[in-house]
């Protein structure tokens, strides 16, 4: 159920963000979905990607800066609250959410989402318990191929 999920570390400079994209595309590996956040000097590309060793074998040999890390995809109700639902159970297991970015797919009425937590493990269990639907990275490539 845990995804893994790259962050590569960026100069905050015209051009670093295509030339990543474009040694992962020379390389036809796929981006399902990302984040970018920025600092004043560099940026965090977060990166989904089906094929993440190839991906990350290749921007490790590529001198990046790169780093693994494991993030959870829910599906969440598209709807007013549908995020207010998850967020609401996860407090009240404690669990820390540090961020949360949407993957471009929505279907019968609910959006996927992806969620970092500083406890996955537990998150998952309370998700589940709750009925929110956890989804694996066969799900997620089912989701957005159709």
């Amino acid at each position: 159920m845990i995804l893994k999920q790259l962050s590569v570390f960026l100069e905050n400079r015209p051009g670093a963000l295509r030339d990543v994209c474009r040694l992962l595309a020379d390389a036809r590996i796929n981006i399902v979905t990302f984040s970018l956040a920025d600092a004043k000097e560099f940026g965090i590309f977060r990166l989904i990607i089906h094929e993440w060793e190839k991906a990350h074998e290749l921007l490790a040999e590529n001198r990046y800066a790169v780093r693994l890390t494991d993030v959870v995809a829910l599906e969440v109700h598209d709807r007013p609250g549908g995020l207010l639902d998850v967020l609401e159970v996860i407090e009240r297991a404690g669990v820390n959410l540090e961020y949360v970015y949407a993957v471009p797919v929505r279907s019968a009425g609910k959006c996927v989402m992806i969620f970092r937590f500083d406890e996955s493990d537990t998150a998952i269990r309370v998700l589940q318990a709750a009925h929110v639907d956890v989804v694996d990275r066969e799900g997620l490539r089912q989701r957005v191929a159709g």
